[in-house]
C-alpha cells in the first residue's frame, strides 16, 4: 500500500511516517520498482501502535523502547511496566506544574483590577517588578519543571 494508504488505516499522517522512518522510530519502508514508498499491514499496525503511545504523551525514545519491547516475544512485562510508571511520574509531575502556574496565575488575575489605570499586578510579575515578592506565588518555568525562586 501505498503511505497514503497506510496514513488513513493508521491515523498517522504521511508527513509523520516519513519523519518516523527518519529518526528511525520504524523501519524505511520498501520501495516499488517506481520508488515509491510500500507499506505492509505489519508497518500499519506498528504505526497504531505510534499513534497511540504518542496519544498517551510517551516521548520518541520512549516509543522506541516500547516497540522494541513489544516486537520482543521474550520480554518481561516488568520492563513494559517500569517505562509506563516512570511516563505517569512524569505526567503528574507536569500535571503539579500546571496546577501551580495556574493558581499563580490565578492569584494574579484576582489581584488585578481591570480597570482603565495602568498599574497592573499581572504584567508586574512577568516583568519581574514586585512590591511584596512574598505576596506571588513562585514563578514556574514554561517547560513545567521546579519554580525558579522559592
Amino acid at each position: 500500500m501505498t503511505i497514503g494508504d497506510a496514513a488513513r488505516q493508521s491515523g498517522v499522517s504521511a508527513k509523520m511516517i516519513r519523519y518516523y522512518e527518519k529518526i528511525e522510530l520504524i523501519s524505511p519502508a520498501g520501495r516499488s520498482e517506481a520508488h515509491y514508498r510500500t507499506y505492509g499491514a505489519d508497518d500499519v499496525h506498528a504505526l497504531r501502535f505510534i499513534r497511540r503511545a504518542r496519544d498517551l504523551g510517551f516521548s520518541v525514545e520512549q516509543m522506541k523502547a516500547l516497540l522494541a519491547l513489544w516486537r520482543d516475544r521474550s520480554r518481561a512485562s516488568a520492563d513494559v511496566r517500569a517505562i509506563a510508571q516512570a511516563h505517569i511520574a512524569e505526567l503528574e509531575r507536569k500535571a503539579q506544574a500546571i496546577a501551580a502556574m495556574t493558581g499563580t496565575l490565578r492569584h494574579l488575575v484576582e489581584h488585578c483590577h481591570g480597570d482603565d489605570r495602568p498599574d497592573c499586578p499581572i504584567l508586574q510579575d512577568f516583568a519581574g517588578g514586585h512590591e511584596d515578592e512574598s505576596a506571588v506565588l513562585p514563578r514556574l518555568t514554561t517547560k513545567f519543571g521546579a519554580a525558579d525562586r522559592a
